[in-house]
């Protein structure tokens, strides 16, 4: 039987494409493509003689790093795969993710110190063979964790042909870096957007990622400005601070794209007003990559854009759905999730006939029942979010409505009790709310929209609005 995992050619394949002298990313300084290839080779003979090869399984928690990136380009030149574990999980999280996936090799190294750059440049870390690992699943070079946003986290396999298929797709994207502009990347480097957007969209393009020392504003804005950065590449929250950010002109600057979540329509505009340009969306769930995208026409939040090429959706009964070649999860029946050929993404969505245009209407099952009436959690969050003094609101179901607001410490929840009353049905108020500077999220940076681990939260401020 042929070894699962990647063949050695997908790694070898992405670090060939550039002369030794043109720049790879600037961080604390900038890498060359020369640097970035030996420091691979030689990662990867260390590897090798740890046993790691063709049809291995490897997991890698380290943070930020240039050595993840090493480490991970290495373990797919010798035909391995590699599972993407966030350095920020608890002991708990990580016990279970490796329970699920028992990979054969561990690499660990200890989280960054709260002073260390945002993309450190060389970390130690230990290997660990354990005694329990299976091999890779077959054909499956890149093992993800889902955000876990609305529950237990699921484990998703890729394909170097689904990646390559989805690196093309972002070659093909009107507006996309191309060789020679840089980006300020503040994504995660191990999440979708950042990897493959980010990080392979660099290898496979030329274009080279630039990352700040810090994510604070004004660093951010001072690193696109000194290094001429054509785009920034972030999350809802990254442009929520640079939104905030004292003005600071980027006369680089042509492209902003945020990932992850729905951009709030209130950051759009200030940022656009503040920087003279739009964010546009990117849009795609971890099992499937990008899925559409818009980096042109400047169109508001909740536009998500069109149908990149190559992907094939349908909208059934208000909800996204997206064809895939097999099912994304690994390890664990998702029936609910892929059938007959067709991913649900619990999105739901317009598609514009003429166009193909998709807008975001909000998620499938954030419909609830109160007393035969239906209640949509999406509209009662749409409605906390417009007061002034809220910048992020969560609001879920158990037995009653709950709210959990981030925003002015001044604030009380009887002000949203009321302001929530004059703008809704009585029975779509919320009946508790929690409030803290920030709604919580989770080691993704991702908005928690699961109720029982919000309830375990600790909350500085509850209101019982029976």
């Amino acid at each position: 039987m042929a070894a699962g995992g990647a063949p050695s050619w997908w790694g070898e394949r992405l670090l060939r494409r550039w002369p030794d002298d043109d720049v790879w990313v600037l961080a604390d300084r900038a890498v060359t493509y020369g640097e970035l290839r030996e420091q691979v080779r030689s990662l990867a003979a260390t590897l090798a003689a740890e046993g790691v090869g063709r049809g291995s399984s490897v997991a890698l928690r380290m943070p930020p790093s240039l050595t993840l990136l090493y480490a991970l380009l290495a373990a797919w030149s010798r035909g391995a795969q590699v599972m993407l574990v966030e350095a920020r999980s608890t002991a708990f999280e990580v016990d279970r993710l490796l329970g699920i996936c028992e990979p054969e090799f561990v690499l660990t190294a200890p989280p960054s110190s709260p002073m260390a750059r945002y993309l450190a440049e060389d970390v130690p870390f230990t290997t660990e063979r354990r005694a329990t690992g299976r091999p890779a699943a077959p054909d499956v070079c890149l093992v993800q964790a889902s955000s876990g946003s609305t529950g237990q986290p699921k484990v998703i396999g890729r394909s170097p042909t689904a990646l390559l298929a989805e690196l093309d797709r972002y070659a093909a994207l009107e507006g996309m870096p191309v060789a020679g502009e840089r980006v300020l990347l503040l994504n995660s480097v191990i999440h979708s957007m950042g990897l493959v957007g980010g990080v392979l969209h660099g290898l496979n393009s030329g274009a080279q990622m630039v990352f700040p020392a810090r994510m604070r504003a004004e660093t951010m804005v001072e690193t696109a400005r000194a290094t001429e950065s054509s785009a920034i590449f972030g999350v809802p929250v990254h442009f929520a601070l640079l939104a905030r950010s004292a003005p600071g002109a980027v006369p680089s600057l042509r492209l902003a794209v945020s990932a992850g979540e729905l951009l709030p329509l209130r950051v759009w505009t200030q940022f656009r007003q503040r920087y003279g340009l739009p964010i546009s969306p990117v849009y795609g769930t971890t099992e499937t990559g990008i899925i559409a995208a818009d980096l042109v026409s400047g169109a508001e939040p909740p536009v998500l854009g069109r149908p990149t090429t190559g992907t094939e959706v349908d909208v059934v009964a208000g909800e996204l759905r997206v064809r895939m070649a097999r099912t994304p999860y690994l390890w664990s029946d998702r029936a609910d999730r892929f059938q007959d050929g067709w991913l649900r993404t619990f999105d739901r969505c317009d598609r514009d006939p003429a166009t193909g245009l998709l807008t975001y209407r909000g998620r499938a099952d954030s419909m609830v029942a109160i007393g035969g009436l239906k209640v949509d959690l999406i509209e009662v969050e749409q409605t906390l979010l417009l007061h002034p003094q809220v910048g992020e609101a969560v609001v879920v179901f158990g037995d009653v409505i709950e709210a959990y607001v981030g925003g002015d410490v001044a604030l009380t929840a009887a002000d949203l009790a009321n302001w929530c009353r004059s703008r809704l049905s009585d029975y779509k108020v919320p009946k508790l709310f929690r409030l803290s500077p920030a709604v919580p999220r989770n080691a993704n940076g991702k908005v928690i929209r699961d109720r029982e681990i919000l309830r375990r939260r600790e909350d500085t401020d509850a209101y019982d609005n029976h």
